[in-house]
């Protein structure tokens, strides 16, 4: 469905008229995503500044990051790290005082940090460059982890640096520019590149203000590749036939993947469309279905010899008032949301038909962590999913095996177009983006998951809401 204020705001005639009214009409920002697959040099040409001790752990690695991503790399005047960079052969430029020039991103690194007056170099770094930050920019915060915080002061810094970080995301958010905290724990310093990659990209156009930690909890027995990261590996999505699914099976494919797509046998025709187009194939199943796990696991094996990535997808809803709810609207809503992706996981573990270093990824939604009117089941089953995730992480771990989950916000689906108009545009506007995500937004937080760049990342939950002001 088409955003009405969004197709107006492209226009520069329109926005100066509406802005000069002084009416609060949120005037959203084009996003500038990504329109193809993951390109090795994407930072070409790009100016980025960065702000790491020379000393700190991932200086090195943040250097030659964004030296492979074909980045010009900028250093604060006062940056020792002029003597890494020039050891490790890497050009870079110090950014006079005085500069004007735009930045497509900036990243401090904090991970050094231990006490609370170590803050205040937050005001000092970011306050002159801001302004500078360029429309569709990105701000990468790195910060220690909470569970390696030797003192109550450090511990207070890493809860500091988040509420920073959201904050900075609402001021940045009007010009399509996005901020995200990257939490390092000890003895993963190698393994940020994936995710730095991607948050700097324009993959990641609909993920604004959240914070992930990178571990390094999982063993991962790949070499990470940043171009078709995908190729030679098999991923099931359930819910394929449209939507988030239909984007999702895209993305996967665009990266190298053989997608088996899987919904309900009565979207059998759309199903089979959307298979033929990525290249992959069509399951047409009922989730619900007593043999459905292994019935999967069957077709999985038989055609494929298992599976590498597994996408539950697939999600309903029946949305009453619980006075008003009747027992079968519960029973389908929790049966597919929730315990269809308990049993076909069981089931696929037990059958050894995921691979090593495999990984899942689950639909959760921001009403699984804040609630909503008339959506017990639907809450139910989505914090559900949460909590399933968090606790099967700690079990795949040593089997070299992630899983998480991804929490939609406002997307523009079937679903959001059936909501009342007034109840959708205050839905589109309650972010940081001041606009609903697109199925694509989704697919591209799921296939960035699915990648071995992201083996530093279980147990957790990746929030695709543009920074959405509800359940933060």
């Amino acid at each position: 469905m088409s955003d009405f204020l969004l197709e107006m705001s492209k226009n520069p005639q329109v926005r100066k008229i509406i802005k000069s009214t002084g009416l609060p009409v949120p005037m959203p920002p084009e996003l500038a995503r990504a329109s193809g697959p993951y390109e090795a040099k994407f930072l070409q040409g790009k100016s980025v500044l960065l702000s790491s001790r020379a000393d700190a752990r991932l200086s090195s690695r943040l250097l030659k990051v964004l030296d492979a991503s074909g980045a010009d790399i900028l250093l604060p005047e006062s940056a020792h790290l002029s003597t890494l960079a020039h050891d490790l052969a890497i050009a870079t430029e110090l950014l006079p005082e005085e500069s004007t020039q735009p930045l497509h991103a900036i990243i401090f690194d904090a991970t050094r940090f231990e006490k609370t007056a170590q803050l205040d170099a937050l005001h000092t770094f970011f306050g002159p460059v801001m302004r500078q930050l360029a429309r569709n920019g990105r701000i990468i915060v790195l910060g220690p982890a909470y569970e390696d915080a030797a003192s109550s002061s450090q511990a207070a810094v890493v809860g500091a640096l988040e509420g920073f970080m959201r904050s900075v995301a609402k001021e940045i958010g009007k010009k399509g520019s996005t901020a995200m905290l990257l939490r390092v724990q000890k003895g993963a310093e190698d393994r940020v590149e994936g995710a730095l990659r991607f948050f700097l990209s324009a993959h990641a156009a609909y993920i604004d203000g959240q914070p992930l930690t990178l571990t390094a909890r999982v063993q991962s027995g790949e070499t990470p590749g940043f171009v078709q990261p995908l190729a030679g590996k098999i991923a099931l999505v359930t819910g394929a036939a449209r939507g988030i699914g239909k984007a999702t099976a895209r993305r996967l494919a665009a990266e190298g993947a053989h997608v088996v797509a899987l919904d309900l046998p009565h979207d059998e025709s759309a199903l089979a469309s959307v298979a033929g187009e990525v290249g992959g194939d069509s399951l047409p199943l009922d989730l619900t279905a007593p043999d459905a796990a292994r019935r999967i696991a069957s077709f999985l094996t038989s055609r494929h010899g298992g599976v590498d990535i597994v996408v539950h997808n697939a999600g309903v809803t029946r949305d009453k008032t619980l006075a008003r709810m009747k027992p079968e609207q519960w029973a389908l809503t929790l049966d597919v949301n929730l315990r269809a992706i308990e049993a076909i996981t069981a089931h696929l573990l037990e059958q050894e038909v995921l691979r090593e270093d495999a990984r899942i990824i689950c639909l959760a939604s921001v009403a699984g962590i804040a609630g909503n009117m008339g959506q017990t089941n639907y809450a139910a089953s989505k914090s559900g999913v949460i909590s399933y995730v968090k606790y099967m992480a700690e079990e795949l771990a040593p089997k070299g095996i992630t899983i998480n989950a991804i929490a939609p916000g406002f997307i523009e689906t079937r679903m959001t177009a059936a909501i009342p108009v007034a109840v959708r545009e205050v839905g589109r506007r309650l972010n940081n983006l001041s606009q609903g995500g697109q199925p694509v937004d989704v697919a591209e937080a799921i296939t960035f998951l699915a990648t071995p760049g992201a083996s530093s990342i279980t147990g957790q939950v990746l929030r695709v809401c543009g920074g959405m002001m509800l359940g933060a």
